[in-house]
């Protein structure tokens, strides 16, 4: 069977103009058509990176061996084997043709190392020419590793995206998803079959239908191969009595990786897994009007009460924390070393091509005082672009968009890497931070979640915080990505689109990026005169034991400026019965008689306690909530409303026995009734998504 001559031509970067179009309209809605020019990039790549060719080599006998190369390709036969062992004999040959004893980068006009990465559907921004003195500079690249071969291939002339188009407001919802779905192609599809995820190769891609909001379900009959995608096991909290347990203690959690990634699955119309629900993060991704703080605390904490939507006879208590917000003069230059994955499972166009266009976007943003490293790691690490001044934006953009990706994935080696750059470049009084971009899927090297769990808990101690930007779908490492985050003073985003990653690296560049507080932690006393049981919705990874919060060596969650943090207790009033309480046997050596509860008229004190960046003794803050008459649902705040839509919204998705029978059609009406300002759209987009949940759970 003869193949495609287009996939060579587009593996190899010779389609061009409108035949490239069309044939990436065809690629974006045939998941065979994808794969194989996956397949043949890779290879392409791999014969590239494998013989190396010395710039010396007569054009005429370069251009034989390319069109033997390519021959070989496009005639290949049925058994695979064949294919590789031709390509491996011609590499062979190449090389001991060339004889290059290392690693020499190319100087002329010769093709293989303008190759491009498989590139998203969606639409690029415009390109403008950058002009200018400035020469391009070649990335320093360590010549023993195998990720500078195939990370610093010699900038192109550089293309630019247009200001105009990378630096957009946010637009209104319908783009927003049409961005988000168009970005979404991967071989690595899934979909929901009656007892497990199932993947495959020959999945059709999700195709947007006019109204850009609906997508073609994938036929699960096609594949019977799992997901690879990884979870944290979540074990939803139950009730708990408060004269037993009249303190609930967490850490607070600036995450929202599971917001993007749950909306991921309901635009692909399939239920996501229970455990990738995080109902505090689905929460925490919308921004609320909390006030500003008063006086020298780093928080104002701002309580609210009402009847809980699922089930009126329960209270619902919103604790909402706002962070202090710096002007951007006051924050302080930035230190950035950017550790991005270039292993083969990023080779897919909602990863790597992804994030080098959420990239192009943060560069653009960048002051003349920030500095920005970049080290890549597949098999070996590498060093791509040294700490660089923010004022050239053009030799930045350039190793941006010179990153290839291919080989195994060495995250600790990396990692370390990322870690020494940052240090030898350390700002005082600046926000000094890796930011690592991967799937997560580490396979060489420090590999399991204890070891790299170690790894970061030693390296964050020199003062540089990680934060962690996850892509892709198929084989996500969640968990892993979750927990370097969370131990390495940072902040977990998952990105599934162009927008989602302006949002998080343009948008809120403030409250991601520049840290005020560390080790935050909230710690609830309950008054057991008014309040019978109480649960904290979400946060099932973030509890900790009551004896924590005084202790200042226990690590917890940091918060960058003007970054609002809510939770939401759900309460029991007293008198009432709590049921599905942890309960224990009586004590035989001690009295049961009933704890002597002194009269007050609180329900109960939030208390949080936070370290500024720069030091390891904390501070308090301290706030009673009184007890009074709870007004109507109509009468509270447009913010306490909507987060309580979600809140439903999430425990309904995972399947909570705790949110009662609440249809989908109210917690939509929640929701559109508290929409406010909105934005960019976002609570808006949120509805879309309850639509979607509810077609799933087909209108239940």
């Amino acid at each position: 069977m003869k193949m495609d001559p287009r996939i060579t031509a587009y593996a190899v970067g010779e389609l061009q103009g409108r035949e490239r179009e069309l044939f990436e309209t065809e690629l974006s809605a045939s998941s065979t058509l994808h794969d194989e020019v996956n397949s043949m990039t890779k290879l392409v790549d791999r014969l590239t990176a494998s013989t190396k060719l010395d710039e010396h080599f007569h054009p005429e006998e370069k251009d034989r061996l390319l069109a033997q190369c390519i021959g070989n390709l496009k005639s290949r036969t049925r058994a695979k084997k064949t294919i590789i062992g031709s390509l491996l004999a011609l590499a062979a040959g190449l090389v001991a043709f060339a004889g290059l004893a290392g690693i020499m980068h190319q100087s002329g006009p010769f093709k293989w190392t303008n190759l491009a990465p498989l590139r998203s559907t969606s639409q690029e921004p415009s390109p403008t020419i950058v002009s200018g003195n400035a020469k391009p500079q070649v990335a320093k690249a360590d010549t023993k590793s195998e990720t500078a071969t195939s990370a610093t291939l010699e900038p192109k002339a550089m293309l630019v995206p247009n200001n105009n188009t990378a630096l957009v407001a946010r637009g209104a919802q319908r783009q927003r998803m049409q961005n988000m779905s168009l970005s979404l192609e991967s071989p690595n599809r899934c979909v929901a079959l009656s007892d497990r995820m199932a993947c495959g190769e020959n999945l059709p891609a999700p195709q947007p239908s006019q109204d850009n909001f609906k997508f073609k379900r994938s036929p699960s009959s096609q594949s019977e191969a799992f997901n690879n995608e990884s979870y944290a096991r979540i074990r939803e909290t139950d009730f708990f009595t408060a004269k037993e347990n009249p303190l609930s203690t967490f850490s607070i959690d600036v995450d929202t990786a599971s917001y993007s990634n749950v909306r991921r699955f309901l635009v692909e119309e399939r239920t996501p897994p229970a455990d990738a629900i995080r109902t505090e993060e689905l929460i925490n991704y919308f921004r609320y009007d909390y006030p500003q703080p008063s006086g020298e605390n780093a928080f104002s904490v701002n309580l609210e009460r009402n009847h809980a939507p699922w089930n009126p006879e329960h209270e619902l208590v919103r604790i909402g924390i706002k962070g202090r917000e710096l002007p951007a003069e006051d924050r302080g230059p930035a230190n950035l070393v950017f550790l991005i994955d270039v292993s083969g499972s990023m080779n897919s166009p909602d990863k790597l091509p992804l994030l080098q266009r959420s990239l192009f976007a943060l560069v653009e943003n960048l002051s003349n005082d920030d500095r920005v490293a970049i080290v890549t790691y597949a098999g070996s690490s590498g060093l791509v672009l040294d700490s660089t001044s923010g004022k050239e934006k053009r030799e930045i953009l350039a190793a941006i968009s010179n990153l290839r990706s291919g080989g195994s994935t060495n995250g600790s080696g990396g990692i370390k890497l990322a870690y020494e750059t940052a240090r030898q470049n350390f700002l005082k009084g600046g926000n000094n931070r890796v930011i690592l971009c991967t799937d997560g899927d580490f396979n060489v090297g420090v590999t399991d979640q204890g070891g790299l769990q170690k790894l970061i808990e030693t390296e964050r101690e020199s003062g540089v915080f990680l934060s962690v930007l996850g892509f892709g779908r198929g084989n996500l490492k969640d968990s892993t990505m979750e927990t370097l985050a969370d131990k390495g003073n940072g902040n977990y985003a998952y990105i599934d689109s162009i927008s989602e990653g302006r949002k998080v690296l343009v948008e809120q560049m403030g409250s991601t990026l520049f840290t005020i507080a560390k080790d935050v932690k909230i710690q609830v006393e309950f008054n057991p005169a008014r309040v019978a049981g109480y649960r904290l919705i979400g946060y099932e990874n973030r509890l900790l034991a009551k004896e924590d919060f005084n202790n200042d060596k226990i690590d917890a969650g940091e918060i960058g400026a003007g970054h609002t943090v809510t939770a939401l207790y759900e309460i029991i009033p007293a008198g009432q019965t709590v049921q599905g309480s942890p309960s224990v046997d009586p004590l035989k050596y001690q009295q049961t008689e009933p704890k002597v509860v002194t009269a007050s008229n609180e329900i109960l004190t939030v208390k949080v306690r936070y370290k500024a960046p720069d030091r390891q003794k904390s501070s308090l803050i301290e706030i009673p909530l009184a007890a009074s008459e709870i007004p109507s649902a109509d009468k509270a705040s447009e913010d306490f409303r909507f987060a309580a839509a979600v809140a439903a919204f999430g425990m309904k998705l995972r399947g909570s026995p705790h949110v009662g029978e609440i249809p989908w059609a109210e917690i939509q009406d929640i929701a559109r009734g508290a929409l406010g300002k909105d934005p960019g759209s976002y609570r808006a987009e949120f509805l879309t998504l309850v639509e979607k949940a509810k077609a799933l759970q087909r209108g239940n």
